[in-house]
């Protein structure tokens, strides 16, 4: 899995990819010699390949990669290079990862994924997983248990004592000597200085006052001054900040020390971790129709109960960590352990998460580790001076393409910043798990800039990989799903890489989720260059269900990135300029709005129902929202205009149709939450599945109505209507009596996987319609549902 000790210093050594029976088995005298010998002729003599590595040639020998019988027979028997990938069947193709038997039925077929690795790529035995339990048992060692080490927020910083004296810790290696200054000594920048420790530790102590109060109190203004080896001052602000603050006429923040007499307690426990996950990513400072910052007050008292009322069971809070661009949305972090300033204050923030916990949802935070703001006065860049610290030197500790700094995450000191921060987040303001953002970026070193993934295995185990990082995301998961079993932790990862979502001890990265990102290119993809009847159903339903077998996705149609400025959300898409002048409720459907709306509420529904074992919504988009998202920047006069979220156009007074894409939205969470939701079938434009006890029944043809179409059936009995796109109060035609029964024949019909059913049943619905069906007549409640 990557660079260093296993592709990048000839794959056999000590910590190679597969050790006793590992690649090939001449490590000493194969392998092991890769670097003075080459790489061809280290795999000559140690796997026995007489055409060395020679991906044509190579993998499919006898005497190939595998375990004792090599990569070629191992892959062809674990991950089913014939049967399952095929380099030429699955991986490479045009339509992705994976053809009909490719990834999306299983990389592996009959012996599965886990199994897959396991007996091709070695995993458990493997450099990744081998490394992983190295780096824990030296960190349990030398730290006593990684639940002390994950805790260092209580020691770093700044931590009150009990009789009020104050202790400050630092790591600035690179620094000549460290200072404290700030509002407490009128800014003397030499009077206070720490004393340095070993391993570039510096630390200080600051007794009580005379009353016996805190020598700086709550709020106080402070930074660091760093001399470096030149003799340059420099201001800095802690990494371990809990509080930082921006004034109005101020490019950059200040450190605030955050220690209030009463902090925020929280009083309601976390929800179960949901069954099924609906999940309503948000924006705190958009979250209002008012052209301005929105707080988290706004968002505990006006957001919440929508999100609530909506059916969703999980908020993920974006752009909370301190960034100092708002622009950024939140991924240009510079203060990790603070909460954003903009918003209001953590004893804030702490009473949102508490409220969102006592109306049963889970709450995520999008956490930054894949990178860091490259600012410098009020950001972690060159804090003790040095180009390093926290950061890789040179240009591997610079992306190419953000401008921001890379973590060198094999370092212990940014080992314990970053899983501390973690712990901070679960700790101090109750989070429920996290959404890794630019997780492609770490696996990677080209971090996917210019990489078109076509699933090759080639591609995922290389010297490309960062192995690093990689241990990192391990211990990550590791920790937090040890520590907190209903943790959630979910991945943006664009690469397909295999076993991202597989347990840790299976040798996976260890994530419960990866966000399925094809599928909402897919629908944008559709919308811009197809006509209505040019759509492919078969390859709608490819796209929607094309992912790795046994690791969870999350399944989306639009989210925050299809609603930046210069893209349009799936609504705009759909309905353009007429959103602003043709939505009353009060006059005819103009036919772009009619078909706009239509199409938007089977969309959705689709997606939810196939596109992953969770679904994910962006703020405001359940119910179309017709702006695009542009925050406030030189380009647009620094105008709020479009960062914001427009809830006031569900007002029922004003006699729009998004309060009927709002009604859709919620029931369709509501049907899910009730019956759960799999499978499909395609035909006339017309996709058929059956998911949970619930059956789907879409109709995406523009023109064609049907009548007793004929669809495969699963028990046998009466059916009825559960939820219909149609119907008027979602903005539809009325056209369905949703009082009909459906019974099902005794006329068998082939369904789902060309699979043929004993039983078969007629029904009938209309162009851009979607509905559900329930079996009335036994236990399970079977559901059915017509769109």
């Amino acid at each position: 899995m990557g660079q260093g000790q296993g592709l990048g210093q000839g794959l056999g050594q000590d910590q190679g990819l597969w050790q006793d029976q590992g690649l090939g088995q001449g490590q000493e005298q194969g392998l092991g010699q890769g670097l003075e010998q080459g790489l061809e002729q280290g795999l000559e003599q140690g796997l026995g390949l007489e055409q060395g590595l020679g991906l044509e040639q190579g993998l499919g020998q006898e005497q190939g990669l595998g375990q004792e019988q090599g990569l070629g027979q191992g892959l062809e028997q674990g991950l089913g290079l014939e049967q399952g990938l095929g380099l030429e069947q699955g991986l490479g193709q045009e339509q992705g990862l994976g053809q009909e038997q490719g990834l999306g039925q299983g990389l592996g077929q009959d012996q599965g994924l886990e199994q897959g690795l396991e007996q091709g790529l070695g995993l458990e035995q493997g450099l990744g997983y081998q490394l992983f339990t190295e780096r824990l048992s030296k960190l349990e060692e030398a730290e006593g248990s990684f639940d002390d080490f994950t805790r260092s927020y209580m020691s770093y910083g700044v931590q009150r004592q009990a009789n009020n004296s104050l202790m400050f810790k630092e790591w600035a290696p690179g620094a000549q000597a460290l200072f404290l200054t700030g509002d407490f000594n009128d800014w003397n920048s030499t009077s206070h200085p720490y004393t340095k420790k070993e391993y570039g530790k510096w630390e200080l102590y600051l007794p009580p006052k005379r009353n016996k109060a805190p020598a700086i109190e709550h709020e106080t203004k402070l930074k660091l001054v760093v001399l470096t080896s030149e003799g340059e001052e420099l201001f800095r602000i802690s990494p371990w900040a809990k509080y930082c603050h921006k004034h109005v006429d101020s490019n950059t923040y200040d450190w605030i020390h955050w220690d209030p007499i009463r902090p925020f307690l929280h009083q309601h426990t976390r929800p179960k971790r949901p069954r099924s996950l609906r999940i309503y990513e948000a924006h705190v400072g958009i979250a209002s129709p008012a052209e301005e910052i929105a707080t988290y007050t706004n968002f505990t008292l006006n957001v919440l109960p929508k999100i609530k009322d909506l059916g969703y069971n999980c908020v993920q809070l974006m752009a909370i960590m301190e960034h100092a661009y708002y622009g950024s949305f939140g991924y240009q972090v510079t203060n990790f352990f603070a909460a954003s300033s903009r918003f209001g204050t953590p004893e804030d923030l702490k009473r949102l998460v508490d409220t969102a916990h006592s109306l049963g949802i889970t709450v995520l935070l999008d956490v930054v580790h894949s990178h860091a703001s490259s600012n410098t006065a009020d950001g972690l860049n060159k804090f003790d001076g040095t180009d390093s610290c926290f950061f890789h030197s040179g240009p591997r500790g610079h992306h190419p393409q953000w401008g921001s700094r890379l973590f060198n995450y094999q370092s212990w000191e940014v080992l314990r910043f970053l899983l501390s921060n973690l712990r901070w987040w679960m700790e101090e303001y109750r989070f429920d798990g996290f959404r890794f953002d630019g997780v492609s970026s770490m696996l990677y070193h080209h971090h996917g800039i210019a990489m078109s993934f076509s699933g090759g295995y080639s591609e995922y185990f290389g010297m490309q990989v960062d192995e690093d990082s990689i241990i990192h995301l391990m211990l990550s998961n590791h920790i937090l799903h040890t520590l907190y079993p209903d943790c959630i932790t979910i991945a943006e990862d664009v690469s397909g890489m295999p076993g991202l979502c597989k347990p840790v001890k299976n040798g996976g990265l260890g994530f419960d989720y990866r966000l399925n990102m094809a599928v909402p290119d897919k629908w944008i993809q559709i919308l811009k260059e197809l006509k209505d009847e040019e759509w492919d159903m078969g390859n709608i339903v490819y796209t929607l269900t094309n992912r790795r077998k046994g690791e969870g996705s999350i399944g989306y149609s639009e989210s925050h990135d299809q609603a930046l400025v210069g893209d349009k959300s799936l609504a705009f898409w759909l309905m353009d300029k007429e959103m602003y002048t043709n939505m009353s409720s009060l006059i005819p459907m103009t036919p772009v709005i009619d078909r706009g709306i239509q199409l938007h509420k089977m969309i959705r529904l689709l997606t939810h129902a196939l596109g992953g074992e969770g679904y994910l919504n962006f703020m405001g988009n359940e119910f179309g929202h017709p702006d695009w998202l542009d925050f406030p920047r030189k380009g647009n006069g620094e105008s709020y205009q479009y960062a914001r979220r427009q809830y006031n156009l569900l007002d029922p007074d004003n006699n729009l149709r998004y309060t009927q894409l709002y009604a859709f939205d919620r029931d369709m969470n509501l049907t899910e939450d009730k019956y759960g939701w799999l499978a499909s079938q395609k035909k006339d434009k017309v996709i058929v599945f059956e998911r949970a006890n619930v059956m789907f029944v879409f109709n995406f043809h523009p023109s064609n109505s049907y009548s007793d179409y004929r669809i495969a059936a699963g028990p046998n009995g009466k059916y009825r209507i559960k939820l219909d796109s149609d119907a008027e109060q979602y903005g539809g035609h009325g056209r369905l009596d949703t009082d009909t029964e459906f019974f099902t024949e005794q006329e068998p019909f082939k369904g789902v996987n060309d699979q043929w059913q004993p039983h078969s049943l007629k029904v009938g619905y209309s162009t851009f319609a979607l509905f559900l069906l329930i079996l009335s007549n036994v236990s399970s409640n079977y559901l059915f549902v017509f769109s």
